[in-house]
């Protein structure tokens, strides 16, 4: 899917806000990376682990459990749920139309069926005897209210992109919504297991009005939790919802609590000292503390991040090709690996990990992995490419912000390679807030080069990457345009075989693997510790859209 248009909505409000909190080492002590690896070195370890699908089935239910989250969320609804800290909690208050598993398959959920009679059509099956929380039935009327709210400029939809080919939305029968778009759209549908499938209330809508989702108006969805309590810059409340429609995610708990704690440090000795039942996003850092803890399990799920550079103007020496590729290749991310990820990861040079590529062939899969164009740390090739493309002497500016270890690694890192190969470089430290205007806003761009970013995709299609790259998407921040490009994703959304897609989009990924649009860096998995009183999680990345807290109960 692609994010929105480049448009301002009246109100002013940020649109395209994206995954800007990099996971892999989230909010850490800082750690200063200031030189790179001589190739003669020995490569960076790389610690043992294994992935875990599922932990065990719990024995019994729970009264309560707590978590801990890197922060508070942005919003609850889910509009703008467009990170982490939102999505981690509204999985399990609020549902969309299909649901997207730990797998990364989608199953179908408030949308029964769903079919696509036409290529620019689909119609969707409502589910009958779902409630939301405050008891009213779930209706056809609700679910296009709230796929509505996305189309309009004064909402200024976080998920704009995912209708921006939507001609209409209709109730076309008693349990019936059929979607119309201006031309075939694979990625429409694969898209409503996430939060622009949500579904919400109509009149909750009505009545709470610009206060929808935030600590005071709250939400009423149709998840295995309701949303009880949001005590601003402390925490939020679920509470077990008894009328829930699918018993297989009836809640094992009866309540859940989440603790927003910035510090890392309090984060970590939380954890460690049984203070709190678990946490996402582990920094990798405290790995070795936790994993001699007596109080609970460090885990690795999969993930579908990709940690990368965005180049953001194209106007500078980065608008030569060279020149991104002689950066790349300066980069010793083995070592940026082994200092930011602490060896939880691998370098790729592939904007997608094979996680997201569900329904591929093995034709699709070996064209877009195999015999990629690699990037080898290559320091004298690098510099040649820099004399070459006439580009010695000049800046680039690399934004970052204080928001975890891997920030500051990566610019200590990309500083020191541009150097290294005869570039000027500069980095400029904004603080979170401005850096995810980065994100959502042209003019915070504005005289920046580089930023860094942990990538994740919503849903199980790698052309979700790719179609942001499209000329005149809200998500290609340095305007990179490629005719061929945009012409094999756009076939390629008109595809619905899976398998077939796949081949084309693997065109796409070879495109951008030559012409680096965006600097790929590394993948690794998503860390998650789990204490010693509870136990049934997932864990996986797909947390941010599966209802995980409802599986929990007691070990």
């Amino acid at each position: 899917m692609s994010d929105s248009q480049h448009r301002t909505s009246p109100d002013c409000r940020p649109r395209g806000i994206r995954r800007l909190v990099a996971v892999a080492g989230t909010l850490g002590a800082a750690l200063a990376l200031t030189g790179c690896t001589p190739p003669e070195a020995e490569a960076p370890a790389h610690p043992d682990f294994e992935l875990t699908a599922q932990t065990d089935a719990p024995s019994g239910d729970l009264d309560s459990f707590s978590w801990v989250s890197y922060a508070e969320p942005y919003s609850l609804d889910y509009a703008y749920a467009f990170d982490y800290s939102d999505n981690q909690v509204l999985a399990n208050v609020c549902e969309s139309l299909l649901r997207l598993n730990p797998d990364y398959t989608l199953t179908p959920a408030l949308a029964e069926s769903f079919a696509h009679p036409t290529p620019t059509t689909w119609v969707y099956t409502i589910r009958d005897g779902v409630t939301f929380h405050d008891g009213t039935p779930l209706t056809a009327a609700d679910v296009v209210a709230s796929m509505s709210r996305h189309l309009d400029p004064a909402v200024g939809s976080s998920w704009y992109s995912v209708y921006q080919n939507v001609t209409s939305i209709e109730q076309t029968g008693d349990r019936e919504v059929t979607v119309t778009e201006a031309s075939a759209d694979s990625q429409f549908n694969l898209a409503m297991g996430g939060s622009a499938g949500v579904i919400e209330s109509a009149a909750t809508l009505a009545e709470a009005g610009a206060d929808y989702g935030n600590s005071t108006g709250g939400v009423n969805c149709t998840g295995p939790f309701s949303l009880t309590e949001w005590k601003a810059g402390e925490r939020i409340t679920l509470t077990r919802y008894e009328d829930y429609w699918d018993e297989s995610l009836r809640a094992k708990s009866g309540e859940v609590q989440f603790l927003f704690m910035n510090d890392a440090n309090a984060r970590v000795n939380a954890l460690a000292s049984g203070e709190v039942d678990g946490g996402w996003m582990v920094p990798l850092e405290a790995v070795p503390q936790l994993e001699n803890s007596s109080v609970g399990d460090m885990l690795f799920g999969m993930s579908t991040a990709v940690s990368s550079l965005i180049v953001s103007d194209l106007d500078g020496p980065l608008g030569d090709v060279d020149v991104r590729k002689a950066l790349l290749m300066a980069l010793d991310r083995e070592g940026i690996v082994s200092a930011a990820a602490k060896g939880y990861g691998e370098v790729t040079d592939a904007l997608t990990t094979e996680s997201v590529w569900v329904g591929a062939s093995d034709a699709g899969l070996g064209e877009a992995f195999d015999d990629l164009e690699a990037y080898p740390y290559d320091l004298a090739a690098a510099k040649q490419l820099v004399e070459d493309a006439g580009a010695v002497g000049e800046e680039i500016v690399f934004a970052t912000a204080p928001i975890s270890s891997d920030f500051n690694v990566i610019a200590q890192a990309t500083a020191a390679a541009a150097e290294s190969i005869g570039l000027k470089a500069t980095i400029e430290t904004v603080t979170p807030s401005a850096y995810t205007a980065l994100f959502s806003d042209p003019s915070a761009r504005e005289g920046v080069d580089l930023f860094y970013t942990s990538w994740y995709l919503s849903s199980p299609d790698p052309l979700e990457m790719y179609s942001v790259l499209r000329t005149g998407e809200f998500s290609n921040y340095g305007e990179w345009s490629d005719s061929e490009f945009d012409q094999v994703v756009n076939e390629a959304i008109g595809i619905d075989d899976p398998a077939a897609r796949s081949e084309k989009t693997a065109e796409a990924q070879r495109i951008a693997n030559e012409q680096l649009p965006w600097l790929p860096l590394y993948t690794g998995p998503m860390p998650l510790f789990l204490g010693e009183r509870v136990t049934g999680v997932a864990p996986s990345i797909a947390f941010l859209y599966y209802p995980w807290a409802a599986t929990i109960g007691a070990r």
